[in-house]
């Protein structure tokens, strides 16, 4: 679906000189099949990049989020671990992999701490992005 998105994307506002979102997407998630986390992790840094340009950090997100399996928490905590711009890519994958897997998929510890620390009510902001959706 990234792909997709990014292609159509593509085809939208003003062109730039720039690499192809969409195709390194699809280049960063094979960059990192068959790995071990701490080379492919050193394998996003060195060849994708973790800048905060499009063509980075997008890539850089989705061959996180296939190196966590799609897992929320693993997949935060990898990002965190790349260095560079590492905010922006943990908030991208993290995003899909907790829209995919859901609250239930975080340690409960971690969401406590979540809504303790920040007074945050996850469940109302959620309803309030989906209407937006």
């Amino acid at each position: 679906a990234a792909v997709s998105a990014a292609r159509a994307g593509a085809r939208r506002g003003h062109w730039i000189a720039g690499a192809d979102i969409a195709a390194r997407i699809e280049w960063a998630r094979e960059l990192v099949r068959g790995r071990t986390e701490a080379e492919a992790l050193d394998r996003v840094v060195a060849l994708v990049g973790t800048s905060v340009a499009s063509q980075e950090s997008v890539p850089a997100a989705f061959a996180v989020l296939a190196l966590a399996d799609g897992d929320p928490w693993r997949t935060a905590l990898l990002a965190a671990n790349l260095g560079g711009d590492s905010d922006t890519i943990g908030a991208i994958a993290g995003a899909v992999a907790g829209s995919v897997a859901g609250l239930s998929a975080l340690p409960a510890e971690a969401v406590r701490t979540l809504r303790t620390v920040n007074s945050l009510e996850l469940e109302p902001l959620t309803a309030g992005l989906l209407a937006y959706r």
